[in-house]
């Protein structure tokens, strides 16, 4: 009798042990990644300067290099000569109206005197309708000027926008640093010639990294975004745990990634989700990660 019951106790020891083996399974299996941007050239010349090294951490702003402006920089004096020369033919154009201005305030001034002269009598009407005509004409005159100067206006106007054009471009020479991150890959060394759009370097903020899970259907009413989760890596023995959020969830299944678990499990279909981990240093993209979900909290 005393023997049955010590076979029954090491039975039910055997099912505890196996069935707490099987819940400590993870509820999720993903890679860890983050938003890479790569930054290119905006314009095009040779790299005379390029301070950028994989590894190296940069803030927002930083001006990491420059492309030659020469060119740039001779446009922008040709077109300032070219501004002050259309300038002058235009400041030569409204010395005249402002002659002819002058002309029309000095025949106004006579119509007025001439209409008080009619008044007592002592003026004619043809002294009035002679200033009359003097002022339509002087007007006419302003008019043929202005319409004159109208398009050298219009190409000072123009200058100045190639101006502002060139100006942009010497600005964008400057490679400046757009967001706070570190530096994955450096495509250029400095003295290469670099064109608009070619990739100079990638950058990422690797302090907070996102893991992407794909998890099964019937798991979706255990998961909504926001909830806290935990996020397990290998370490060494033993699994090293980080507090996660799960920050997005896709609204349509997919066949899980050939990365995930078995032929067999490959074939079925799940739902993405995303996890943002803050990084201690110890996180890489591409890491393999599990994450599990506290019932408890459910």
């Amino acid at each position: 009798m005393k023997l049955k019951t010590t076979i029954l106790i090491l039975l039910v020891f055997s099912t505890l042990i196996s069935c707490k083996t099987g819940d400590e399974k993870a509820d999720g299996y993903g890679n860890f990644e983050a938003t890479e941007i790569t930054i290119s050239s905006e314009t095009n010349g040779k790299l005379l300067q390029f301070t950028v090294e994989e590894g190296q951490d940069l803030e927002k702003g930083k001006v990491v290099g420059l492309v030659d402006t020469l060119q740039l920089y001779l446009k922008k004096q040709q077109l300032l000569a070219s501004k002050n020369t259309i300038g002058s033919k235009s400041r030569g154009v409204l010395s005249q109206i402002n002659v002819l201005n002058a002309q029309l305030a000095t025949a106004k001034t006579n119509k007025t005197r001439i209409e008080n002269l009619i008044k007592a009598n002592a003026g004619t009407q043809k002294q009035l309708d002679d200033v009359n005509g003097q002022i339509d004409v002087i007007k006419q005159q302003i008019r043929s000027v202005e319409t004159q100067n109208a398009p050298i206006v219009n190409e000072l106007k123009s200058v100045a926008i190639q101006v502002k054009q060139i100006e942009d471009q010497i600005q964008k020479s400057l490679i400046t640093n757009p967001v706070s991150g570190t530096v994955l890959t450096s495509y250029v060394e400095p003295n290469e010639v670099v064109s608009f759009g070619k990739p100079l370097y990638k950058i990422a903020d690797l302090n907070t990294l996102e893991l992407r899970v794909y998890v099964s259907e019937p798991q979706l009413p255990n998961i909504k975004i926001g909830q806290e989760v935990t996020v397990k890596i290998d370490s060494g023995e033993t699994m090293k745990s980080y507090d996660g959020t799960i920050t997005w969830i896709a609204s349509e299944a997919e066949f899980t990634p050939k990365i995930i678990q078995t032929k067999e499990e490959r074939v079925n279909l799940v739902y993405a989700i995303k996890v943002t981990v803050k990084n201690d240093g110890s996180l890489k993209i591409g890491m393999p990660a599990e994450m599990w979900i506290d019932k408890n909290n459910n």
